[in-house]
């Protein structure tokens, strides 16, 4: 099928148009689509990557941080927006930082919690665990929630800190609170006997 493109000439004369075809119009839109396709394409890749091994831009969905993150949870639908920075995620992580990792009971799911306990950490866990504490073995953390309603470490116990994936670094969205998350400040959960 040939595509032609049509110009109208108007003649001097009202009412009197002519249609002329155009046989290159369609080498010449090839040749344009051809150039942005290679302009945008060659930056597919690269992005990608950067998404999945540098940093990620995400929604953050629930009522697991509230009222940390998504302080209008109960409001309006209306979810912060953050960046996880994914380079070297699982080096020096602290007492406080929020992090994501995946889900031990799935994981093909990334979860949001803050660590309130390191390794050699002794916890005073919190329901439905089974007991009422835990020591966190070397190379794991205890992830807890912010709010209420978290499936944290006190359903699924320590997690390996291998499962990390990121660190939320920053809440870009929305305005009015966009900035560094400045995880140092918050207050270390009670009940957490520190092995340094």
């Amino acid at each position: 099928m040939k595509f032609l493109h049509f110009y109208i000439h108007i003649s001097p004369t009202p009412r009197m148009a002519t249609w002329t075809a155009n046989p290159g119009g369609r080498s010449r839109f090839l040749r344009q689509v051809s150039h942005y396709l290679l302009r945008y394409a060659t930056w597919i890749p690269p992005l990608i990557w950067f998404n999945a091994y540098v940093a990620q831009v995400t929604f953050i969905r629930g009522p697991s941080m509230y009222p940390f993150l998504n302080p209008q949870y109960n409001e309006s639908l209306r979810k912060d927006l953050c960046l996880v920075w994914k380079l070297y995620a699982q080096e020096g992580l602290r007492r406080g930082m929020v992090v994501t990792f995946r889900n031990p009971y799935d994981p093909s799911k990334i979860t949001i919690k803050r660590i309130v306990g390191l390794e050699g950490d002794v916890v005073k866990t919190r329901h439905p665990y089974p007991y009422e504490y835990a020591a966190v073995p070397e190379g794991h953390v205890w992830v807890e929630g912010d709010g209420e309603k978290s499936q944290d470490s006190n359903y699924y116990g320590p997690i390996s800190a291998r499962l990390v994936t990121g660190k939320v670094t920053h809440v870009l969205s929305p305005w009015e609170r966009a900035g560094r998350v400045r995880w140092w400040e918050h207050p270390l959960r009670m009940g957490v006997n520190r092995a340094a």
